[in-house]
């Protein structure tokens, strides 16, 4: 049987495994924490990075929040029950070199009273990149790693996940990818997976011990490697899009701010520069305009 505290505690142990690897990668400077509390019921561990080798600025938080449910979001699930529990780690990097990728991941659980007096209870999460310049090598290899993590466990949950990222991660008002997607999954449970809680739980924690070993893989290559001005501002411009698409259609940015989180948890996702630039049109056959032309749903990267 799952049990909430040991979820929250396995999860505490991931965020404790990926801040050691990620403070091992950059190789200057270590996490700053801040532990913290709801005034709701629970709290959380925020730990960020900034001014490393690295990355400039990151975050890899973990929270175990419960309490009353606002009426937003009881809305939204439907329900006229009050009490919920939250738990997970989420993570986002922006890097320095623009040849290296912005990266997400979140793993969570959550649970409330239905009203027929059972106990809703599920994993979401997921993970995605988001590069400023789109490296097809690059891009393969994460896919395809993804893809291994998930068919360890059920060989449907790639192609569904893979697709269900394409569509949340798109920036609808800029008709575009906000990068080259990943998996994205929510409300999992033994009856819409077909496999138990515990093999749920299982995969939620390999998609959270799968970040270091991908990112590691991802900046082997390009962490160093040389760019200027006009790599820098199309790297800010980029963030720009990340911004947006946080701000106006990300549910967990939505759900802190409804069950009144912590906000600077909360926006520890925002790059820390970033660049709107008026009507900006890619040069013909630049490697800008390659990446805009692969910000696009649907592209089997792991094929």
């Amino acid at each position: 049987m799952l049990n909430k505290d040991r979820i929250a505690e396995d999860y505490k142990k991931i965020q404790d495994e990926i801040t050691s690897g990620l403070e091992q990668l950059d190789g200057l400077t270590l996490f700053e924490e801040e532990n913290w509390e709801r005034p709701g019921g629970g709290g959380g561990r925020t730990r960020v990075i900034q001014n490393g080798d690295l990355i400039e600025k990151g975050g890899v938080n973990f929270s175990a929040v419960y309490g009353k449910l606002p009426e937003a979001v009881k809305k939204a699930f439907k329900t006229d029950k009050e009490e919920f529990f939250a738990t997970g780690v989420s993570i986002v990097l922006h890097p320095h070199n623009p040849w290296v990728p912005i990266i997400h991941m979140n793993i969570r659980y959550f649970e409330m009273d239905s009203n027929d007096d059972q106990s809703l209870k599920w994993f979401g999460g997921g993970i995605d990149v988001t590069p400023h310049y789109i490296i097809d090598k690059d891009a393969r290899f994460f896919h395809n790693h993804i893809k291994n993590v998930c068919d360890q466990s059920n060989l449907e949950f790639y192609p569904k996940f893979k697709k269900w990222a394409d569509d949340y991660f798109y920036i609808k008002h800029r008709h575009e990818t906000r990068g080259i997607g990943g998996i994205f999954y929510d409300r999992l449970t033994p009856e819409n997976t077909g496999i138990s809680w515990d093999n749920i739980f299982d995969f939620s924690k390999n998609v959270g011990r799968s970040f270091v070993p991908v990112y590691t893989e991802l900046v082997k290559e390009t962490r160093n490697k040389k760019f200027g001005l006009e790599e820098k501002q199309w790297q800010f411009q980029r963030r720009s899009r990340y911004a947006e698409f946080n701000l106006v259609y990300d549910s967990g940015t939505k759900f802190g701010l409804e069950t009144d989180g912590r906000i600077e948890s909360i926006l520890m996702s925002m790059p820390p520069m970033a660049s709107w630039v008026y009507n900006f049109q890619a040069e013909p056959n630049s490697l800008e305009e390659k990446t805009l032309n692969l910000l696009k749903k649907d592209i089997d990267w792991a094929g």
